[in-house]
């Protein structure tokens, strides 16, 4: 009788577990829905009035579709390869209504998406892991890492930031008041200070005190790709040397609205330093979204992190297929 009771109440955690599982991915996907209401108006809604103004596939048609692509920041040159894949579709199943075309360009361009065959689950599957943190100033640097702490203490783990972003005046201000926010421990020198000396005690804090994750500030200036490459660097020497068993992640920040300058962005930083994922800031402030899909198929980068709200519980992990949906839904 008590292995019956046993096993009816193991039964219905499982359930309750299911169904809470089932509401956070419908809550998830509603706020990405909202998110991207934005980019959603500027190329979904414009296909939709575009594909009613046809009767018939023709290259005009093609051509008014890579115009809202561009438009939205896809990249000129991942919307032609998306135009040209979806011409062969339609040439391929013989199409012949306009109105099956959002579903195939739906269907296009999570395939260029998926082919890169990147990893968009953030690294930090085991401990200890370092995410080191980089980005230009303004990109939304200081709250994605206030942001992600939260999530992750949120699931249990221990955290630590190092705030090694010294030369930014009130970065180290307002990186604590995020940590604060998370409740998650900080460590900090002086504004001015060496970055690399800040991640030296941060590593040795994360030892101490069996910290699951390190999150690394690193100064965010443009200024030269050497200089830019030298602090990195000099930064990257000290994980390695002082942390070698920890996994890596080197997370770069973009911030959305600033469309094809956050792909440039990403060039630069992709030359200095070994970039293993993106976290792509302030999509709900942007019409610009496609940007996403450029980052992944032309830059070989994979979007592991997106923020589609000013709230601490609005960055979400990334997945190719819920944020297509979102967009076409």
């Amino acid at each position: 009788m008590f292995k019956n009771l046993f096993n009816r109440k193991s039964e219905e955690e499982q359930r309750e577990k299911n169904e809470l599982s089932e509401n956070s991915k419908l809550n998830f996907f509603d706020k990405l829905k909202v998110g991207l209401g934005k980019t959603r108006k500027g190329m979904t809604d414009k296909i939709d009035n575009i594909l009613k103004s046809y009767i018939k596939i023709d290259d005009e048609l093609f051509d008014d579709l890579e115009e809202i692509l561009v438009t939205a920041d896809v990249g000129i040159n991942t919307t032609m390869n998306i135009i040209d894949r979806l011409k062969d579709r339609v040439k391929k199943e013989k199409v012949t209504d306009p109105d099956k075309i959002k579903e195939l360009l739906k269907s296009e361009i999570k395939n260029i998406m998926a082919e890169s065959n990147l990893d968009n689950n953030l690294n930090i599957r085991s401990s200890p892991v370092v995410v080191l943190v980089v980005g230009v100033n303004g990109a939304g640097k200081t709250t994605t890492i206030g942001k992600l702490s939260y999530n992750l203490r949120r699931e249990g783990k221990k955290v630590i930031i190092a705030a090694g972003d010294t030369f930014r005046a009130a970065a180290i201000e307002q990186l604590e008041e995020w940590s604060n926010r998370a409740k998650t421990e900080f460590i900090s020198h002086s504004e001015g200070a060496d970055p690399a000396a800040v991640i030296f005690d941060g590593i040795h804090a994360a030892k101490s005190r069996k910290a699951d994750v390190l999150i690394c500030d690193t100064a965010g200036r443009l200024h030269s790709k050497k200089n830019l490459m030298n602090e990195l660097n000099k930064i990257f020497r000290v994980v390695e040397r002082e942390y070698p068993e920890a996994e890596k992640e080197v997370l770069l920040v973009l911030d959305a609205t600033t469309g094809q300058n956050a792909i440039s962005q990403a060039r630069v930083f992709k030359e200095v330093c070994d970039i293993t994922g993106v976290a792509l800031t302030k999509l709900d402030g942007t019409a610009k979204g496609g940007v996403v899909i450029a980052i992944q198929s032309e830059l070989g980068l994979p979007v592991k992190l997106i923020g589609v709200g000013e709230s601490i519980d609005d960055l979400q992990k990334f997945d190719t297929d819920d944020f297509v949906e979102a967009i076409f839904d």
